[in-house]
C-alpha cells in the first residue's frame, strides 16, 4: 500500500493488514500504531500485536520485547532503499513506476545473499 509522503502510516494499515493478516503470527510496529482500534483489529484476526505503548497511554499494554527487536531489520531495509535518490524523493509520476523501482532496488539488495559465486 503506497500512501502519500505527507500522510501518516496508520492510513495504510487497514488495506495492508487485510492483505497479510491471515498469513502472519505477529504484527510488529512502532508506537505510532498504538491505537485501540488497530489493536482490536489485530486481536480479532488472531495475530499477536508487538507494539510498544505510547508514553501517554494510561495502562501500558505489554508486548514481546524480543520479537520487537526484529523490527530493526525492517528499518535497516528502508534505510538501504533510501540510498537510491529515486526511492527517497519519489520522483516517479505514477505509483506503478515508483513501486517497480522499489522492487528493482530490493532485488539488487537481495542478490548478494542468494548468489553463491
Amino acid at each position: 500500500m503506497l500512501t502519500p509522503g505527507q500522510a501518516h502510516d496508520v492510513q495504510g494499515f487497514a488495506p495492508l493488514f487485510r492483505m497479510i493478516g491471515d498469513r502472519i503470527e505477529a504484527f510488529l510496529a512502532d508506537r505510532g500504531y498504538d491505537a485501540d482500534a488497530i489493536r482490536e483489529e489485530i486481536a480479532g484476526a488472531g495475530v499477536e500485536a508487538v507494539i510498544p505503548a505510547k508514553a501517554n497511554r494510561r495502562t501500558p499494554t505489554p508486548y514481546d520485547r524480543v520479537k520487537y527487536r526484529w523490527r530493526n531489520l525492517i528499518e535497516l531495509l528502508f534505510s538501504k532503499l533510501k540510498n537510491w535518490r529515486r526511492v527517497a524523493t519519489r520522483y516517479d509520476k505514477t505509483k506503478e513506476s515508483y513501486l517497480g523501482f522499489v522492487a528493482l532496488a530490493s532485488i539488487k539488495l537481495w542478490i548478494p545473499f542468494v548468489d553463491e559465486t
